[in-house]
């Protein structure tokens, strides 16, 4: 995971002191930034058996550098932490339970541009997960216990492959970013991979300032 923070730094460095010559229309220019905001994440079941599952909020923030390919055309990396989860609950034997799971991973999307006016980039392409930490709540009755676990991630190979598309409305200096994202595939540190039964999916909104 290091490594993957140390590629995107040095990416971004070189990028912005290699780009001196702004235009008057942003879109043929590198853009570099913050932005933070909300989760509203869920789980799906790959499986399609009877699981169903709440929606629940997390947080999610980061950087995010566009670099133009030309007018209307550009890659956007981002380096977040994202929130992720779902929330459950029912009945066993009369007496109620839920259940809150709270997973944190470094998500990397690495998206295509489309910018159709200076105002609005259509973004989308691939993002990989790697997850840091997971929060496990139950309560039974009047029972509650929590179970938190971290994780190391140093293994690229180790993480979840996923897809995200979504869009920035761009004014001034300032953005509104909406996203949908959703798990595909588990990469395994042996180099092999599977469907994960129980897939990630959430709607992300933020807001962002270029630096």
């Amino acid at each position: 995971m290091k490594h993957i923070i140390y590629t995107l730094s040095i990416t971004i460095m070189l990028s912005l002191s290699a780009y001196k010559v702004q235009s008057q229309d942003r879109r043929e220019n590198i853009e570099f930034g913050a932005k933070a905001g909300i989760n509203l994440a869920n789980v799906w079941d790959s499986k399609g058996e009877k699981f169903v599952a709440d929606s629940k909020v997390g947080f999610a923030g980061g950087l995010f550098l566009g670099i133009p390919i030309g007018k209307f055309i550009g890659v956007q990396p981002e380096l977040l932490i994202s929130q992720k989860g779902f929330k459950g609950s029912g009945f066993i034997f009369g007496f109620p339970y839920s259940t809150t799971r709270t997973t944190t991973f470094i998500d990397v999307p690495l998206q295509v541009q489309f910018k159709p006016i200076e105002i609005v980039t259509i973004v989308a392409g691939p993002q990989f997960s790697y997850l840091i930490t997971q929060k496990d709540e139950y309560t039974f009755g009047t029972n509650e216990t929590q179970q938190k676990q971290e994780f190391d991630n140093e293994d690229v190979r180790n993480n979840i492959l996923g897809f995200v598309v979504g869009a920035d409305f761009i004014y001034g200096n300032f953005l509104l970013s909406g996203r949908f994202s959703w798990d595909v595939q588990a990469n395994h540190k042996n180099e092999t991979s599977s469907t994960p039964r129980y897939k990630n999916q959430l709607v992300q909104l933020t807001v962002g300032f270029k630096l």
